[in-house]
């Protein structure tokens, strides 16, 4: 699997929001950046810069070292990005939804699910018993629903994610 800005992006914006994305491109390829250096770069508050480091900190894509200003006697954070872990978290959340498309699917397959006529909402069995098969929001009678296309369109994209995960 190889690095590109796209992969590094979408594991961003999954990890740490849309928002941080500027704050990678600021810190890529550079080593213990200050956090008020960054903040200045990306426009941002010093506070709104450190949320963002603690995002991605969550998630170890940076590190940091501290140093105390001798002036002032405050910490000072010096940031430095982890490009090697882009790539492994990048597989670890393919992992992860393929994890959580297996129990839809098994939901799914296991299931019977009941719709109202506007779409409003989709109950399984057990909660469209409980309203007497009434919807909840517009109060019109639920109807089962076929679920086979919803299953087909599971199981390709399982298939999808492990052919991308046997490729790294």
């Amino acid at each position: 699997m190889k690095l590109s800005n796209k992969l590094l992006e979408e594991v961003i914006t999954e990890v740490a929001g849309e928002d941080v994305i500027p704050l990678v491109k600021a810190l890529k390829n550079k080593k213990n950046v200050s956090e008020f250096k960054l903040a200045e770069k990306i426009g941002k508050e010093v506070n709104a810069t450190r949320n963002m480091l603690y995002r991605l900190y969550k998630s170890n894509l940076v590190s940091f070292i501290r140093k105390k200003d001798k002036v002032k006697g405050w910490y000072i954070y010096y940031w430095t990005f982890k490009n090697k872990n882009i790539k492994l978290l990048a597989v670890n959340l393919k992992k992860k939804k393929v994890h959580q498309l297996r129990e839809r699917l098994d939901r799914e397959k296991d299931s019977q699910f009941y719709v109202c006529p506007s779409k409003c909402m989709r109950l399984n069995f057990d909660q469209a018993v409980d309203f007497q098969f009434k919807c909840p929001e517009c109060g019109g009678l639920m109807e089962m629903d076929n679920n086979s296309d919803k299953i087909k369109e599971i199981e390709k994209d399982i298939k999808e994610l492990e052919k991308e995960l046997k490729k790294k």
